[in-house]
């Protein structure tokens, strides 16, 4: 992947949450998906996707060039557009824990 460092670290804390994940919970098997064709349409971003195949749920994350010090995520849909509306926390905030608890909390009803 070439990446800035940002993402790689982002990309970590997001595979150590996954592990977590497929540990504590058999029936939440999340997708994980690492994007840079936004770069290819001329949009400065980077796009990390989990994804619950069994809900159709996703999370998207989204690092943004122009805010380097700004992690945006949305809890949304697969098969829907995300909206506009997005949270933002400072990067230095994310870390495995708040996003196993973002998949634990937004996948875990399945039924």
């Amino acid at each position: 992947m070439n990446a800035n460092p940002a993402l790689l670290s982002l990309s970590e804390i997001v595979s150590d949450a996954h592990a977590k994940i497929q540990q504590d919970f058999a029936d939440i098997n999340p997708v994980i998906g690492v994007m840079q064709g936004m770069r290819k349409m001329g949009i400065p971003a980077d796009v990390i996707t989990i994804d619950c195949l069994v809900t159709n749920k996703r999370i998207l994350v989204i690092l943004h060039d122009e805010h380097p010090a700004m992690t945006r995520y949305q809890l949304t849909y697969i098969d829907q557009d995300p909206s506009d509306d997005y949270i933002d926390l400072a990067s230095d905030q994310v870390n495995s824990e708040m996003v196993y608890g973002w998949i634990k909390d937004y996948f875990s009803d399945i039924s």
